[in-house]
């Protein structure tokens, strides 16, 4: 028997039940609680109860992969969601932090074989940052939460195959 799970339609984001981690740096904090709002309304929007949702800070992008594995090794989440900003400076530690901590986010996944999405924004600048932490559409965290729980309900619809 063949089912085809692509519909080309986003599915209706169902939260209920689900728990879900927010993993947060510290670095540049007021733009992250910006993301990790925007990450927490939205996952309350699909019905995700507001206990559900545990913040877990961290000093910085690259202690985010550890801290969310962790996370998820303790079975109390369904997803992890990373969120925080690297700025553009003037050494290359722009792109080790990025790249590193984009690589960990992966590798908790592929190895845990959980949900996890990547919020962690890499700009050049504060007001690109702004932008995508902005209250309402456009809020990076907020995709970054919409997009665990149409994965997690993927995976729900796979395992059940």
């Amino acid at each position: 028997m063949s089912k085809n799970l692509t519909t080309g339609v986003t599915p209706e984001l169902n939260g209920s039940g689900q728990r879900i981690a927010l993993i947060c740096a510290r670095w540049n904090d007021v733009i992250v609680n910006r993301l990790e709002n925007g990450a927490r309304e939205a996952l309350v929007n699909a019905g995700v109860a507001e206990g559900d949702i545990v913040s877990i800070k961290v000093p910085g992008a690259l202690e985010i992969p550890i801290a969310m594995k962790a996370a998820l090794a303790t079975g109390a989440f369904d997803a992890a969601i990373a969120l925080g900003v690297v700025l553009r400076g003037d050494t290359y530690h722009f792109e080790v932090v990025s790249n590193e901590s984009a690589s960990g986010v992966m590798r908790v996944g592929l190895d845990s074989g959980r949900v996890v999405t990547n919020g962690i924004l890499t700009v050049d600048t504060e007001a690109q940052a702004d932008e995508r932490s902005v209250d309402g559409p456009g809020n990076k965290g907020a995709e970054a939460a919409a997009a665990a729980l149409e994965l997690l309900a993927v995976c729900e619809q796979l395992a059940a195959q």
